[in-house]
């Protein structure tokens, strides 16, 4: 498992064990089986960016802390340069930039996304967290899987939806589709 990944898990786990919660009553605060957030405390699988940001709301932190173990410091404005900004490979075929990682108390989290083309037939992973999630692809074609539609989205298109629902995203025409999101 990357570096990257063992540090997160063990801000998580100092964090639980900082607030006196156990790792029964996390998990199920969380949605998700103890011996799963053990594993993640552990460093064993990699976390979803939707329970990041669950962690990051429960514990009220910013996202950057529990990414970097840096707290973000710049309070007027954040400039990320083209191809900068800090990356999160949360899933296999996602590969996530956050595009504000260095600015304190957003009220938005923006990101761009690269989502890789997945073989025929394999189900679409999908999921939930707090909030509201605006996308905007900037190239590809985009199927979003959310909360039982499926809806293509292409160059210029955009979603604007309640992330409380379960969706996912699956690039389409053998090529990676690249959008914006901006996690409310």
């Amino acid at each position: 498992m990357p570096e990257n990944i063992r540090n997160i898990a063990m801000r998580i786990r100092e964090l639980r064990e900082i607030s006196g919660i156990s790792l029964e009553t996390l998990a199920h605060e969380l949605g998700v089986s103890t011996e799963t957030l053990r594993v993640y405390e552990e460093g064993g699988a990699d976390i979803p960016v939707s329970l990041l940001f669950k962690l990051a709301h429960r514990f009220n932190i910013e996202l950057t802390d529990l990414l970097t173990g840096e707290s973000p410091r710049l309070h007027i404005y954040s400039l990320v340069r083209c191809g900068k900004g800090v990356s999160i490979e949360r899933r296999k075929r996602y590969a996530y930039r956050s595009l504000a990682f260095n600015f304190i108390h957003k009220k938005a989290e923006p990101f761009h996304v690269t989502v890789q083309p997945e073989p025929p037939g394999t189900p679409v992973s999908l999921s939930s967290h707090p909030g509201q999630e605006f996308n905007y692809v900037l190239q590809g074609k985009l199927k979003i899987f959310i909360d039982g539609h499926e809806l293509v989205l292409g160059p210029g298109d955009s979603l604007f939806f309640d992330s409380g629902h379960s969706h996912g995203m699956q690039a389409l025409d053998d090529r990676p589709a690249e959008f914006l999101a901006i996690i409310f």
